[in-house]
């Protein structure tokens, strides 16, 4: 199984993929290189990937290149994060008799944060509500005026 190695720290300049391969090429062509452009301006996005064979190989290239100059730059090399795609619908089913993981807790929280917003229509319980203290005598003196007025 192949595996895909993160090559970052690259200048942010245009640059081509020949430029990168050619750091690589005591590897053979076992070794295939990838720039990761902006699709404006045609320049390099400050990484790439390199895809090898196998994990030993990636270890081995880790250990060699890891550091090693490009264009005044030196390069930032580890093994890549797997792509997170949307995971199939048997998957969420299975899951939903599991604990759910912290960023569908947080989601959780986000959907109930909005469902209290949009029912605040109804008048807040004032019993439990303390006054701000920077404005408690403020507000005070507003009550006792209030007071007043109504009897009067």
């Amino acid at each position: 199984m192949s595996v895909r190695l993160y090559v970052g720290n690259l200048p942010k300049e245009p640059i081509e993929r020949d430029d990168l391969q050619a750091i690589f090429a005591d590897e053979g062509d076992s070794v295939s290189v990838k720039v990761i452009k902006d699709r404006k301006t045609g320049k390099c996005r400050g990484f790439g990937f390199v895809t090898v064979p196998t994990d030993e190989k990636a270890d081995e290239l880790i250990e060699k290149y890891n550091g090693q100059p490009f264009q005044e730059n030196p390069l930032k090399i580890e093994k890549a994060l797997p792509r997170s795609k949307e995971k199939p619908e048997e998957d969420s089913e299975s899951r939903s008799e599991e604990a759910p993981t912290e960023g569908e807790k947080n989601t959780k929280r986000r959907k109930s944060n909005k469902k209290q917003r949009r029912g605040s229509e109804k008048a807040p319980d004032t019993g439990n509500v303390q006054p701000d203290p920077r404005w408690a005598d403020e507000l005070a003196k507003l009550k006792e005026m209030l007071n007043a007025h109504k009897t009067n």
